[in-house]
């Protein structure tokens, strides 16, 4: 489906299977995104963003890169996993200095090397990606890390109130996959509020269940009840 045969197929009664779900609609707002939090570090953890601006696949590889397009390139061909680290490089001891271990390899950082899907992160912030890019992240058809490094976009760089605005559409995907890292912290009214719609939500669908478990159960009564 293209963006001029949406309306005709919501006319219709058909599913909205695009994944832009209410987004569709979102496309009337400014096309500019507000960054929220700190404008330099992209509210990133310091180690990591240190490691990001020090590693050398960022600091000359992508800086050749120059467009939106050729990051999501990056992104398709490049990028395998999406932890904070390439595995088997963490240094987990000796980090502070003290003589307890955390052997220093050459061209390892403290922490660790940073992971390409980090990077590339951390290249779309200086992009400073407009609400058609982020959207063509979220709904992009030929890998899942482009999808996943959308929605950390999101949850690094825009404003916690959007949260809930941008990610809702998306909670039925059946390709849900993530791995654990630390986000920055969503304050605590607004996690009440999302929580909340997630529970109207759960509640809905178990309503919406019901309904449709109820609908051949009632058919089998009406049929054994003679006329």
């Amino acid at each position: 489906l293209d963006d001029n045969s949406l309306p005709a197929a919501a006319a219709a009664g058909l599913p909205d299977l695009t994944g832009f779900g209410g987004h569709h609609q979102a496309h009337h707002k400014s096309n500019n995104l507000q960054l929220w939090g700190n404008r330099e570090s992209m509210n990133l953890n310091s180690m990591v963003l240190t490691n990001i601006k020090q590693s050398p696949y960022f600091k000359y590889e992508l800086a050749e890169v120059k467009t939106f397009h050729e990051v999501v390139d990056a992104i398709y061909f490049k990028v395998s996993h999406l932890e904070p680290w390439e595995r088997g490089t963490r240094r987990t001891t000796g980090l502070s200095g003290s003589s307890g271990g955390g052997l220093q390899v050459r061209g390892v950082g403290a922490g660790g090397v940073v992971s390409t899907a980090y990077c590339l992160l951390y290249k779309l912030f200086t992009l400073r990606l407009n609400r058609k890019q982020l959207q063509t992240l979220l709904d992009h058809p030929d890998s899942p890390f482009i999808r996943a490094l959308g929605f950390m976009y999101i949850r690094y760089c825009l404003d916690p109130k959007e949260l809930w605005e941008w990610y809702e559409p998306y909670f039925d995907d059946a390709e849900l996959d993530w791995y654990s890292t630390l986000f920055p912290r969503i304050p605590v009214p607004i996690e009440k509020d999302i929580r909340a719609k997630l529970q109207d939500r759960a509640a809905q669908l178990q309503r919406q269940r019901g309904r449709e478990e109820d609908g051949p159960a009632r058919a089998a009564i009406e049929i054994q009840i003679p006329s």
